[in-house]
């Protein structure tokens, strides 16, 4: 993976708008609804190249295909994945959310609407069905690249873990054989974005969010299952060159108060323990920003790069360039130059108001990305 060596590198985590038709085309796809396929094939193209351009013309270094094959960030794997089956719950089937502890402190809040979750339930084996649409997502990115000045090319697959949020297991005889299940499927994703010269980026909001889905946790009682759910996603990275990986993590993107996330300090020590070069945190919404103070006590493994999320989703107001400058040399005094780049705290491209907003908050950290680069090398 390039890094920062003379400047510091921009990047993004998932999402960018869009394109109404091709929206429609993935959702009637997903959902086993009548398409046109060819058309589809051939919008993927188009858009996936626009998509790349654009973003090198705003000075974005490492590039993605904004998930635009995508119907949804973890719920694509439905269209990819065979031995289960939807259907509605039963009555005394309950469902977690990542919000359950702060919807014990804010019931009017979360009594404005209701709360839903889709259902996906296991019944057989798990096995990976989805290698057209995996082959067409790598050869679109590949076939964009070429001329654009990036520095890497980037498919965004969820790790097992966050899958395990709306899949519930009839089939497996525990819920750990459930998660290395998973994880067996998503090493054939993981293996062929790398095998392609790509880099894998995978996004795991569960190590961090899943805490506020079982209240009745401990601390330690959480870092056993996390624990056990990165061993499980370890598990389906052997063999990749951690060099090849960068593990995303955040709270969750909802719009919700956040007051009992557990603390990056809490967290830090699990996120290090993927094998995976490059650490994406939330870094810049009110709840989390302070953070960076972590990096003053917690050292960064040797050969780690770290991408702080220093432009965010949960305003449509956009960043200054020159704060986004401060948090990036911030981080750069605690950890090296070097050894950062900048990236969002999610996906914007579906968590902001309008396209317009999501392009110019990407435009902002490339620009912060330049000015911290101007001081932090010096020219």
């Amino acid at each position: 993976m390039k890094k920062s060596n003379e400047r510091i590198l921009a990047t993004h985590q998932g999402t960018l708008p869009r394109d109404p038709e091709l929206r429609e085309l993935v959702l009637a796809r997903d959902a086993g609804k009548p398409h046109d396929a060819a058309k589809l094939d051939a919008r993927l193209k188009t858009v996936v190249r626009e998509m790349v351009g654009k973003q090198r013309s705003l000075g974005i270094d490492l590039v993605n295909d904004g998930e635009q094959s995508k119907s949804g960030f973890q719920y694509y794997t439905r269209s990819r994945f065979s031995g289960f089956e939807s259907r509605a719950a039963a009555p005394q089937q309950k469902a977690r959310f990542p919000y359950d502890r702060d919807r014990r402190d804010f019931p009017g809040f979360f009594s404005r609407s209701p709360l839903t979750r889709d259902w996906s339930f296991v019944t057989g084996p798990l096995q990976y069905i989805g290698h057209d649409q995996l082959r067409t997502d790598i050869e679109n990115l590949k076939a964009a690249i070429p001329g654009s000045g990036a520095a890497e090319g980037v498919i965004m697959a969820v790790a097992p873990g966050t899958i395990e949020h709306w899949m519930q297991n009839e089939y497996y005889k525990s819920q750990e054989d459930f998660v290395f299940a998973l994880a067996a499927v998503m090493a054939v994703e993981y293996k062929a974005i790398t095998d392609a010269g790509l880099i894998l980026h995978i996004d795991n909001p569960d190590l961090a969010d899943g805490w506020q889905m079982f209240p009745e946790m401990s601390v330690a009682e959480y870092h056993a299952y996390a624990d056990l759910r990165i061993s499980a996603l370890n598990k389906a990275l052997e063999g990749i060159d951690p060099a090849r990986v960068i593990f995303h993590v955040c709270w969750g993107s909802y719009h919700n108060p956040h007051t009992n996330d557990l603390p990056l300090a809490e967290l830090i020590d699990l996120f290090f323990k993927v094998r995976a070069q490059a650490i994406s945190i939330e870094a810049s919404n009110p709840r989390h920003e302070h953070e960076w103070t972590v990096f003053e006590k917690v050292k960064l493994p040797p050969d780690r790069i770290l991408i702080p999320g220093v432009v965010g989703h949960v305003t449509d107001m956009i960043e200054h360039p020159e704060l986004v400058a401060q948090r990036l040399v911030r981080y750069a005094n605690l950890v090296g130059r070097e050894n950062i780049m900048a990236g969002t705290d999610c996906g914007l491209g579906s968590r902001v108001g309008h396209a317009e907003i999501c392009w110019a908050k990407l435009n902002a950290l490339a620009e912060g990305a330049r000015i911290a680069s101007r001081t932090l090398w010096g020219r």
